[in-house]
């Protein structure tokens, strides 16, 4: 079984055929013009110098492409990097003088986020700073 692999290569078939493939693109051995997309056809026929192509050669072929993510620049993608650039600062978490229900300590962190829908409250998350015991508060 060939792979058509991103870059140019040309493979050579069961039948000892040469066949000239890049990603998923065949091109004519005797010519090098583009084949038509071989789907169920018996014979790939080239429209530019008529040579005839088993089409049986291009049945097990996996084609298997790669792309950076620099290669489909977007507008959200850009902002989520922004994003994601700001957020790698220091973070400190804020602090309340919560009671730990583990060991009595009066002093916890907390931090708030968006887990239920937008039109219900946020959930709070509460951290002893002397045990670490923490639970949650939906608001």
């Amino acid at each position: 079984m060939a792979t058509a692999k991103p870059h140019s290569n040309t493979a050579t078939s069961t039948s000892g055929q040469r066949r000239a493939n890049f990603g998923s693109l065949f091109f004519c051995p005797t010519c090098s013009n583009l084949l038509e997309n071989p789907g169920d056809q018996d014979h790939i026929v080239c429209h530019a110098c008529g040579d005839a192509q088993e089409g049986s050669q291009f049945e097990e072929i996996e084609t298997v492409s790669r792309s950076q993510g620099s290669a489909f620049p977007s507008r959200l993608r850009n902002k989520r990097s922004l994003v994601q650039d700001v957020g790698e600062t220091e973070r400190v978490d804020a602090t309340v003088d919560e009671l730990c229900q583990k060991c009595g300590a009066t002093e916890m962190t907390f931090n708030t986020l968006q887990m239920r829908s937008a039109d219900e409250g946020q959930t709070v998350f509460y951290k002893c700073v002397k045990c670490g015991y923490g639970f949650s508060v939906n608001n």
